[in-house]
């Protein structure tokens, strides 16, 4: 069965931080909110990070976004998250699961969430952190928590079942929504859509791949061995 975009009940967010990219994806209804992080918006080129933020936030009002702290020390940690917090509504504090010496996060998480802001649990890789996270996070505001599926895959391990138990985790909390992070393909975004995965974060070239959705394997055949034929004849090669 071929599936369309139209079709699909996962939320897309754009995962990236580009600004030309945000700003063109903005008009684009198949894109349901916005993620960064500091190695996104390092690779893309920010050098002030406030200043960066305040101008996508001027663009991308109707939708969630997120901005990740990035102190290592927790209290730092909080007055960045209140920081980025206060410039919108629709801002999810990315806090991540734990510190670079491995110290959990969730003391953190919940107060947080006990002082109204949104946070994205982000670098999410065991089902354990989801649910330590979801205690933090269950009675405050809307939050999510990012399940890195496709870092999880690259190990080896089938993400499916930890994602699952993510969504089984969340499922009793209405506040909580549940992220497919890291995709590697088109077909985890379907996969995605099949767990009844809340919101999937996809990167600007996974989401030129996704007008391939549904195409006909039998044409798309035919196209790889026009491309193959076009690009020897190009080169000029001969035998």
């Amino acid at each position: 069965m071929s599936m369309h975009v139209q079709q699909l009940k996962v939320k897309i967010f754009a995962d990236g931080a580009d600004r030309a990219t945000i700003f063109e994806l903005c008009k684009d209804p198949v894109v349901r909110g916005f993620t960064t992080n500091p190695t996104l918006m390092r690779k893309a080129g920010v050098s002030d990070y406030e200043a960066f933020a305040r101008e996508i936030l001027r663009e991308v009002k109707d939708r969630p976004i997120s901005f990740e702290v990035f102190s290592d020390e927790f209290a730092t940690m909080e007055s960045q998250a209140l920081k980025l917090a206060s410039w919108g509504d629709n801002v999810y504090v990315k806090i991540p699961v734990t510190n670079t010496r491995g110290e959990s996060a969730a003391p953190l998480m919940a107060r947080l969430s006990k002082r109204g802001v949104k946070v994205n649990a982000t670098a999410v890789l065991t089902l354990a952190q989801v649910q330590e996270t979801t205690r933090s996070l269950a009675a405050g505001p809307s939050a999510v928590i990012s399940v890195f599926a496709g870092r999880i895959a690259d190990t080896g391990v089938d993400p499916l079942p930890i994602m699952k138990g993510a969504l089984e985790t969340v499922a009793p909390h209405a506040n909580l929504e549940i992220i497919w992070a890291s995709p590697r393909e088109v077909f985890n975004i379907v996969q995605a859509d099949q767990l009844r995965c809340h919101i999937i974060t996809v990167t600007a070239d996974l989401l030129k791949k996704l007008p391939m959705l549904g195409s006909d394997l039998a044409g798309l055949s035919l196209d790889t061995v026009r491309m193959f034929h076009r690009d020897a004849a190009a080169a000029g090669y001969t035998l």
